[in-house]
């Protein structure tokens, strides 16, 4: 997190700005809290994007929609302001690291852990897909790592940033190491776009690694669409249920409750985690200690403005030329008349 710049802007809507958080494709994104006290991560869009009507009339219809989901694993919408200037969205901020973050600094996630992720992503893409929208991006940076259970970011937002001017110069519709077939050639993307992305994200979280292999977005695109993933470093079951997520044919994978099933037998052999906990051990421990220090900074309060800049200067008194104004002179106050008010005033403070 980083304090605010001179530029950045205080309020935004009944949201009042504290820090910021990160930059995306869309645009800057705030920490932010309501009057109420919630704390909220707030995306205002790049100026470019907001110029853009046909990005507006996509963003105003995907945050809408959006608003509509409300699965236990997901950030849900809290408001938008798309004819604000400039135009926001705002979320329910999440205490945690992304996967990704989480991943680079604790290595991969343990075999049980990923089935439980598995299962939480699942939960989430289906609240997404059924109010009517794809993902399309997801990916560890869009998963954060909350100490009860992941929670999915940015849905809808993809959608709205497709075919902007802004896509071609500054972001690529969706990230090429998670990218479907499908959406790397361009082609139609729907709800099993975004089970192929599923797969290539539980790859990572057991193995640190994409399934297939980094470098040059162009040639990572190649590989998706007619190369093979590398599963060799996944358990047998595990790497079965990501197989199937990462066929090529969209028609060939498996739907979200078909998924899920296949969770709930994979992950049979583990143990069950200890009563009120997401995670099992070490994964629990690991995700809240990552949160604490997102959780502190929610809840630090926001620098207030001084009382001088909030209030109207008070214009000093004006006397009618040629008139001297003799002021009275004030009784001195006996000691315990000043104690007490002292007293009084260290009270209300």
């Amino acid at each position: 997190m980083q304090p605010l710049a001179a530029d950045d802007p205080r309020q935004v809507g009944v949201y009042r700005l504290q820090s910021r958080l990160g930059a995306g494709g869309m645009g800057r994104v705030y920490l932010g809290s309501s009057p109420g006290g919630r704390a909220v991560a707030v995306k205002i869009v790049h100026p470019e994007l907001a110029r853009d009507p046909e990005f507006m009339r996509r963003f105003r219809r995907e945050a809408e929609a959006a608003e509509a989901v409300s699965g236990a694993y997901t950030a849900p919408v809290v408001g938008a302001g798309p004819d604000d200037d400039p135009p926001w969205l705002a979320t329910a901020y999440v205490a945690g690291p992304s996967l990704a973050e989480l991943v680079a600094g604790s290595g991969p996630l343990p075999e049980a852990a990923v089935w439980r992720l598995a299962g939480g992503l699942i939960e989430a893409l289906q609240a997404i897909h059924v109010r009517g929208l794809v993902h399309r991006d997801l990916k560890p940076g869009n998963i954060l790592i909350a100490a009860d259970g992941p929670r999915v970011i940015d849905f809808g937002i993809s959608r709205a940033l497709h075919g902007t001017a802004l896509t071609a110069t500054r972001t690529a519709m969706g990230t090429p190491a998670y990218m479907s077939p499908e959406q790397a050639e361009g082609g139609e993307v729907g709800p099993p776009s975004d089970v192929f992305s599923l797969g290539s994200v539980l790859a990572f979280a057991a193995t640190g690694l994409t399934p297939f292999g980094g470098g040059e977005p162009l040639a990572v695109i190649y590989r998706i669409a007619g190369g093979q993933p590398d599963l060799s470093r996944l358990p047998p079951a595990l790497g079965a249920l990501v197989a199937r997520c990462l066929a090529k044919n969209p028609a060939s994978r498996p739907a979200l409750g078909t998924l899920m099933n296949d969770v709930a037998v994979g992950s049979a052999s583990f143990p069950a985690t200890a009563p009120g906990k997401f995670w099992p051990e070490p994964v629990a421990a690991m995700a809240a200690s990552a949160a604490g220090p997102f959780a502190a900074a929610a809840q630090a309060p926001a620098s207030p403005r001084p009382l001088s800049a909030r209030l109207p200067p008070i214009p000093p008194p004006s006397s009618p030329p040629g008139l001297r104004v003799r002021r009275r002179r004030r009784p001195r106050r006996t000691t315990q008349a000043h104690n007490g008010a002292g007293a009084r005033s260290a009270a209300g403070r």
